[in-house]
């Protein structure tokens, strides 16, 4: 098993058993037995099967990348790429919720507002974090960062993993639909340059309350749709053995959204995903932020307000254009 790594995934098992023979030669091998030879063999054989693997992922596989446990998550992109991050708590008007991060600090020696959704990493952050399920004072508490980062002429970066908005009673109870709707509208009418990200899963009206943006962004094996693929098959089909098949019909990858127009950059991730070099991750996505960010700030406000507003109105068309059968002629 790998270092620091507890989760081993069905098509991982291969790779798995490849890097436990090299470690097994490099235990073994001395001045009596040199097993230079063979080990660099199987360096090579494991660093074509892996490409091989990762290259062909199916979009099922590419969800369970995107939610693995040892992924990293908003905090730990936070600390790595935010210096001097100031979190800012509460709504305002009824208390603060965990799940929804919100704060400002510095992105590259630039002052920034940073929103994100943060899942925990062990069983007690996680239920801390309520798994990254905001509930309506969460999305209230980016509505009032929003427009924090308006009045003080700041960038917004958020970044986009749940798997949706909490749908309990209470939040519910607490107008979960009228939080997340204002969100949205708050994100198209704030003048201030948005990047969103989605950094591992993006789901539902609780990932687009927060990634109505300038520019939005998806690492390799991230995901980001209407409906989980569970709750998909749930609805469809009424079981959960027709998961994978929800997930294909979904088109959930960053691949199929780029494709159409609905996300505007892939950020690559390290070999096997996120989770196998974390400091890969953080440059990678380092280095998309700021070009990013080095072509919004500074444009005129109305005119970015416009154009975010104009990009939004016209996603699906692309879609459709791709989709819809050619009409034969008679």
């Amino acid at each position: 098993m790998r270092e620091n790594e507890s989760v081993i995934l069905d098509f991982e098992k291969t790779i798995v058993e490849i890097e436990e023979k090299i470690s097994h030669l490099q235990a073994i091998s001395n001045d009596d037995m040199d097993m230079s030879e063979e080990i660099k063999k199987l360096q090579k054989t494991l660093k074509a099967h892996s490409a091989n693997v990762y290259k062909h992922l199916s979009p099922w596989q590419k969800a369970q990348i995107a939610r693995h446990p040892e992924r990293p998550h908003c905090l730990d992109y936070i600390h790595a790429l935010i210096t001097d991050f100031v979190p800012l708590a509460g709504d305002r008007r009824f208390a603060d919720d965990a799940a929804m991060v919100a704060g400002i600090g510095f992105f590259e020696g630039m002052p920034v507002v940073v929103i994100g959704q943060e899942k925990g990493n062990d069983l007690d952050s996680r239920i801390k974090y309520n798994f990254g399920m905001a509930k309506p004072e969460g999305y209230r508490k980016a509505q009032r960062l929003m427009d924090m980062a308006e009045n003080f002429k700041l960038p917004i970066i958020s970044l986009v993993d749940t798997a949706g908005a909490y749908p309990g009673v209470d939040a519910e109870a607490r107008g979960q639909a009228e939080a997340i709707a204002a969100s949205i509208e708050k994100c198209l009418q704030v003048k201030a340059p948005i990047v969103a990200t989605v950094i591992g899963e993006g789901g539902s009206g609780g990932a687009i309350a927060i990634a109505t943006a300038d520019r939005v962004l998806m690492l390799e094996h991230a995901i980001y749709s209407v409906i989980s693929p569970e709750g998909c098959a749930s609805i469809l089909w009424r079981s959960a053995e027709k998961t994978k098949d929800a997930t294909e019909a979904l088109r959930l990858t960053a691949q199929d959204l780029k494709s159409f127009g609905i996300i505007d950059e892939i950020v690559p991730e390290p070999l096997g995903g996120a989770h196998r070099n974390k400091e890969q991750a953080f440059d990678n996505l380092r280095m998309a932020l700021r070009k990013q960010l080095n072509e919004l700030v500074g444009q005129d406000y109305a005119k970015l307000k416009k154009a975010r507003t104009e990009k939004f109105m016209k996603i699906g068309t692309k879609f459709i254009e791709q989709e819809q059968p050619v009409k034969k002629k008679k």
